[in-house]
């Protein structure tokens, strides 16, 4: 399941065949196969889903900050090679473990046609198993859904989530992150024949899609320009999950379905999302937010997160030539141009 390194593959490869208004959803379909492996439970001790020996990445405990006293989510811990707990206990297991995306084109998804796990976080994923284990394909992928990044985290299932998740302080009261490895905003994404014109008094009335527990949800409920946004049953075992939705591709799904109006998401899905879809496009000139990304780790794993921030000083390292500037170009340059350098790193001053 740790896939194999592929040429890249879209609009000209295998999804050149699935482009359109049911481009995705078949796309999505061919996605769904491997669902069930979602979050299977994985023991201290035994068998994992792979059928592997293995133990769990365990229990860690500290502070990063808290959103009480946060005033800048996007500064971490200082780089280090310096092994701990967390580190010794992926390398006693032999893998790392990732919960990823498989079906946000461009950044973690499953290719249709060799069933591996390609783009730009998958990249990220395996740059971090090399560095700590030797080997990139020592790595066991988790598909997990946008609403359970956290949970994953916290029970255990997994050792880091790098899934274009989002840095801020709210989030920090339950897990720890890395230094932001890229910089995104939230978008309204809808129909080009559509007279939604952006994030702006155009949504009224309009049926918008976002995925629980993303940014774009917040987003909406300080500002929702009168559009409905929320599920009648929503955070309750009767979900209708129709507005609000587990996995951040099922928007693209209802809104080609006819069951939404707009779908507002980070501009960096949104961008693969059109990119899959020619009938849909960003709306608006920019995003309305400033957002980062940062690989999590499950709350206090201090080693690990400083770790992966010295991982992402090669990573960033060689200008143009860098390791993130070549996959940037391999994946995101098409549909997000124009970025000619990663985020600058912040740290913590103690």
């Amino acid at each position: 399941m740790t896939g194999k390194d592929e040429p890249r593959t879209g609009p000209t490869g295998p999804f050149s065949r699935l482009r359109g208004w049911g481009g995705v959803t078949a796309m999505a379909a061919a996605c769904a196969v491997t669902a069930s492996l979602t979050l299977l439970p994985l023991s201290h001790s035994g068998k994992d889903a792979f059928g592997g020996e293995i133990s769990g990445p365990g229990t860690t405990r500290g502070v990063q900050t808290r959103a009480d006293n946060c005033t800048d989510p996007d500064a971490s811990l200082r780089p280090s090679t310096a092994d701990g707990r967390t580190i010794d206990r992926i390398k006693a297991r032999g893998k790392l473990i990732a919960g990823v995306d498989q079906n946000s084109f461009q950044w973690g998804y499953r290719n249709p046609e060799t069933r591996d796990l390609e783009g730009f976080d998958i990249d990220l994923v395996r740059a971090i198993a090399e560095d700590i284990l030797g080997d990139r394909n020592d790595v066991i992928f988790r598909a997990i859904p946008t609403n359970q990044r956290i949970a994953a985290l916290e029970n255990d299932k997994v050792d880091v989530v790098v899934r274009t998740m989002t840095i801020n302080c709210a989030r920090l009261d339950q897990v720890s992150f890395s230094t932001a490895y890229f910089q995104a905003g939230q978008q309204v994404l809808a129909p080009k024949e559509s007279t939604i014109t952006g994030y702006n008094s155009s949504l009224a009335g309009k049926r918008v899609c976002t995925a629980e527990g993303s940014t774009a949800y917040e987003a909406l409920e300080k500002q929702s320009f009168g559009s409905v946004f929320k599920d009648k049953h929503d955070g309750t075992d009767a979900d209708e999950d129709l507005l609000t939705v587990p996995n951040q591709l099922d928007c693209l799904v209802r809104l080609q379905m006819g069951e939404v109006d707009a779908i507002v998401t980070d501009n960096a899905l949104a961008a693969g999302q059109a990119a899959q879809d020619p009938a849909v496009e960003l709306k608006g000139d920019k995003p309305f937010t400033t957002e980062y990304y940062g690989v999590a780790t499950k709350k206090g794993a201090d080693d690990l997160v400083a770790r992966v921030n010295q991982v992402l000083v090669g990573y960033r390292a060689g200008g143009k030539d860098s390791p993130w500037m070549r996959s940037y170009r391999k994946w995101l340059q098409d549909g997000l141009p124009g970025i000619t350098a990663p985020p600058v790193p912040k740290y913590r001053s103690n």
